[in-house]
């Protein structure tokens, strides 16, 4: 029971002290990866420090098991806090120093959670006799605990405790153990082996394993670090296809990770159960289900993207589909248990054996993370990767089941076996892989002759360009290709609106580059004469190259184009002011997009204005977005949804902005045609926008007004999250799940 609520607070650490991270780093991919390496390797490093704490009595391991849950409690305490005051001092380093940060942040609890499971499997193999039976128990106990923490903290923990709360309850449940251990171990003697209540003979059991061959060290080694390679792979795989379909909704994340963690607690249990009613005191049988399991794993984890594509076609929804990440995963996840038995002898340094083979599964899980999720997304589409990580679960499978022991006939039958299945797997993953992201976006609406003009897959995400020119970024509208002011339809007039309300915008920054058309109305504005842009997937460079009508930005000499998370660049770059800022922000409930509108970054954002500077941002209609934005800033005007923000009154004037709209040309062109009564009749409307009225898309709306409209509402915070995790319809979300159902179908704005 200690283990398995030990597992809950270890998940709502990982999740929140990785936002908290990603907020101070950057979430561009590679902060992602450095942050994500820093917390495997310091569970990594933390098992060998277990492994080595291991060669205690009983009554010791419970005191010292105690003592890391105690530490770990105390320093979830004051994890934010450090992690905050860190973030004044580093946060605009560059990203070597960001990794190293990040690990030394996480590194004391990162080691004493990877401490946990050798000291008590050490300690249940006094009690059992049996590696892989107490490896398997406590796998179970554990990955459960962590599971039920994700499916907690989608339905309540984020969305109404926020990040504080969430690492409070987390901080709660580690000090409750930490003392209930040490109590537990005052109350304890040194066991000795005593039967179960089932056919398992522990002592008997222990001392026929004492004298079996074992499978050496060096080769569990490498079987472990490339079973954590492949899970890891398979669940980069997973993540990018479940992200996309479900439009990079922050429960993603956590309902994948819920999904794979309680297949890998089904897959310890099946184990345990093996070893339960069956002695394993043969190597050649264990390896053999060793094989078994990560053949099956890999046939069941290549068919889990292509199944979502068709699913996804009948229910638009995750859910239906992540039943078969729990099943890969439990495949993958009784090899843990199975390996530690098979090289680890039950003995007094059971734990430190273990350490090793948990350490190699750790490190092979972090190259999986480095070489799949930064190298090979660059270079390879999602089904290359998917076949190579098939193929490479398929071989060492073949290997496995050679390494038994077998006529020379008999290995070459599984030779020939394992190119055919290989063979097989490359052939069907041109039909099971068609059109993938056409079914995964467009869901029930897919129709078989439609096709994407563009996808671009890299490691920084999957854009998509309908036929009718129209950019997705992640499965979600990110923007059209359109430049022409008359004939609107992607809410253009909004950066065309800048002369509207500041009166010389000479340095801009843009935060955002997607289609490029937004950058190209102000690249061409006439009073601009510089224009940043910090975009953080390079792809949509590539992108922008193909399309005339806004390819030529990339070579206007006013641009200049960074790749980085935008909040980390305004961190990094302390010193450039700005007469204008501009965010065409995405959805306000998409993961992480917090980062780009909580109080926090306004601020951030503020100390970047020049006086009388201007924050023109994409509120995507969210009443909290407007309210936060005119509670940080004095002064404000919402232009359609985008809300301009500023600490100086805004200096509205319709004649400066006739002036900007008659001189205005693209690549030469004018903007406004004053031969064409079309072109005619548009300047009119814009100058006589309605103001503060709701009822049309093309509107104004002042300060006061917003504020009174949303009177009431919450503030965004980095803390809160503000969206992202809102669960105010809990009982709708709770029967989705229950269903299976997923979270996709929640309303979403039609034009961000």
């Amino acid at each position: 029971m200690l283990f398995f609520l030990s597992g809950f607070p270890a998940l709502l650490y990982q999740i929140v002290w990785q936002r908290a991270l990603f907020a101070m780093y950057g979430i561009n991919i590679q902060a992602v990866t450095i942050i994500v390496a820093a917390f495997m390797l310091g569970l990594g490093l933390g098992s060998l420090v277990g492994g080595i704490l291991s060669r205690k009595s009983s009554v010791a391991l419970l005191q010292i098991f105690g003592a890391v849950e105690l530490g770990i409690g105390t320093f979830g305490i004051l994890s934010l806090r450090i992690f905050h005051n860190v973030a004044k001092f580093t946060a605009g380093v560059s990203a070597g120093k960001a990794g190293a940060l990040a690990f030394l942040l996480v590194l004391i609890p990162t080691l004493l959670m990877g401490s946990t499971l050798p000291i008590l499997v050490s300690y249940l193999v006094q009690v059992f006799g049996n590696v892989g039976h107490s490896v398997g128990a406590l796998y179970f106990v554990n990955t459960l605990g962590s599971a039920c923490a994700c499916f907690l903290a989608i339905v309540f923990t984020m969305g109404h405790l926020g990040e504080s709360g969430s690492v409070a309850l987390a901080a709660a449940i580690n000090l409750t153990i930490g003392v209930s251990a040490l109590l537990l171990s005052h109350r304890s003697s040194d066991p000795v082996l005593l039967d179960e209540e089932t056919d398992l003979d522990p002592a008997h059991d222990s001392a026929e394993r004492a004298g079996r061959p074992l499978l050496s060290m060096p080769i569990a080694v490498f079987v472990s670090g490339l079973a954590g390679f492949i899970a890891l792979g398979y669940e980069i795989m997973w993540y990018r296809t479940y992200s996309f379909l479900s439009g990079g909704k922050a429960h993603t994340f956590a309902a994948l990770l819920g999904f794979y963690l309680a297949g890998i607690a089904l897959g310890s249990f099946v184990t345990l159960s093996v070893f339960r009613r069956r002695r394993m005191n043969t190597l050649t049988a264990e390896l053999r289900m060793i094989a078994g399991f990560v053949v099956l794993a890999n046939l069941v984890g290549y068919l889990v993207v292509p199944a979502s594509g068709r699913i996804a076609l009948g229910h638009g929804s995750l859910g239906y589909s992540l039943p078969l990440v729990t099943l890969a995963a439990a495949l993958l996840g009784a090899t843990l248990p199975l390996i530690s038995d098979a090289s680890v002898r039950p003995d007094s340094h059971a734990g430190s054996g273990l350490s090793y083979v948990y350490l190699s599964n750790i490190v092979g899980s972090t190259l999986g993370t480095f070489l799949i999720g930064y190298i090979a997304m660059d270079y390879w589409s999602i089904r290359k990767i998917a076949v190579f990580i098939a193929c490479s679960g398929l071989v060492l499978g073949a290997v496995l089941f050679v390494g038994t022991g077998m006529s020379f006939s008999r290995f070459c039958a599984t030779l020939a076996l394992a190119s055919a299945a290989c063979g097989g797997v490359i052939l069907t993953s041109y039909p099971l892989y068609d059109r993938l992201y056409e079914r995964l976006q467009l869901k029930s609406e897919f129709a078989p002759g439609y096709l994407f003009k563009a996808v671009l897959e890299n490691k920084s995400g999957v854009i998509t360009v309908t036929p009718d020119d129209q950019v997705f970024g992640g499965g979600i509208y990110d923007g059209i290709f359109n430049v022409d002011l008359v004939n609107d339809r992607n809410g253009i007039l909004r950066p065309f609106s800048m002369s509207l309300w500041h009166k010389a915008p000479q340095d801009v920054l843009m935060i955002g580059l997607a289609s490029g058309s937004w950058a190209q109305v102000l690249a061409s504005h006439p009073q601009i004469r510089k224009l940043t842009v910090v975009e953080i997937n390079p792809g949509y460079l590539e992108l922008i190259a193909l399309y005339p009508g806004v390819k030529s930005v990339l070579h206007n000499p006013k641009v200049e184009v960074d790749i980085d998370d935008g909040r980390r660049w305004l961190i990094r770059n302390t010193e450039p002011k700005f007469d204008v800022i501009v965010m065409n922000t995405t959805f306000n409930w998409r993961a992480h997009i917090t980062n780009l509108l909580s109080v926090e970054f306004l601020k951030i954002a503020k100390a970047h204005l020049k006086p009388g500077g201007v924050l023109f941002y994409n509120t995507t209609g969210s009443g909290e977005v407007q309210l936060t934005g005119l509670t940080v800033f004095k002064y404000g005007m919402l232009v359609e949804n985008c809300l301009a923000v500023s600490d100086s009154p805004l200096e509205i004037d319709k004649d400066r902005w006739r002036e900007v709209l008659t001189a205005y040309r693209i690549d030469g062109d004018p903007v406004l045609h004053f031969d064409r009564l079309s072109d005619q009749r548009r300047l009119v409307e814009l100058l006589s926008l309605p103001v503060n009225h709701e009822g049309t898309r093309e509107s104004l709306q002042e300060a006061d007004y917003i504020r009174q409209r949303n009177r009431g509402r919450r503030l965004v915070t980095d803390d809160n999250m503000g969206t992202e995790w809102d669960t105010a319809t809990l009982d709708r979300i709770g029967r989705k799940i229950g269903h299976l159902a997923g979270w996709t179908k929640r309303m979403e704005p039609a034009t961000p």
